[in-house]
């Protein structure tokens, strides 16, 4: 048991924590808002992944190898979906002293639309749930405590993406560097999900 437990939260850390464009985007959102102000975005994120995660548990990732054309749909609008954030973080106007307007920043709504229109959570709870599946007698059991141990590991690794992003705010006290990092941040944002459609 405790075997498997390690083993899902190494798989979970690796699949849900490494660069893509949520957690890139998490960053970026912690970098230019701050922790405080990015916990509507992380909040987002996270129910946006819950949902993805009962929807890869109830077989959307079997549908999308059935039909890759539901697979191709769901990415391109997540892609697009993706891009307009980065270009919310790009262009958000600075004001004095580095500050940023509060209303360019993306909120609880844009954190749950981004991952609910992630194809990439999809097959990653495809693989967690029938690789690394908690085992107990009940199989009712397994699949809620791998969910809740999924999550946790989500919850996690994107507060240290946030964090992360926070860590370097104090770029955004010149305007001039905070544009360039904003600009910077929105590039990788685009360029990870390009990376994650190939």
């Amino acid at each position: 048991m405790t075997e498997a437990i390690i083993a899902l939260t190494i798989a979970s850390s690796l699949l849900l924590g490494s660069p893509g464009p949520a957690t890139l985007s998490l960053a970026a959102v912690g970098a230019t808002f701050g922790v405080s102000k990015g916990l509507s975005y992380l909040a987002g994120i996270l129910l946006g992944l819950a949902c993805a995660m009962g929807g890869g548990v109830f077989g959307v990732a079997t549908v999308f190898v059935q039909w890759p054309e539901a697979k191709w749909i769901v990415q391109l609008l997540g892609a697009a979906y993706l891009f307009y954030i980065a270009i919310r973080i790009a262009i958000a106007p600075v004001l004095v002293n580095g500050a940023t307007a509060q209303h360019d920043m993306p909120g609880f709504r844009d954190g749950f639309i981004l991952n609910l229109l992630n194809p990439k959570a999809y097959a990653a709870f495809f693989v967690l749930f029938s690789q690394f599946l908690v085992p107990f007698t009940d199989t009712s059991v397994s699949y809620l405590v791998t969910a809740v141990i999924i999550f946790m590991v989500a919850v996690v690794v994107d507060s240290i993406w946030l964090a992360i992003g926070s860590g370097i705010r104090s770029i955004f006290t010149h305007p001039k560097s905070a544009r360039a990092t904003r600009v910077l941040f929105g590039l990788s944002i685009v360029l990870a999900t390009l990376w994650s459609m190939i």
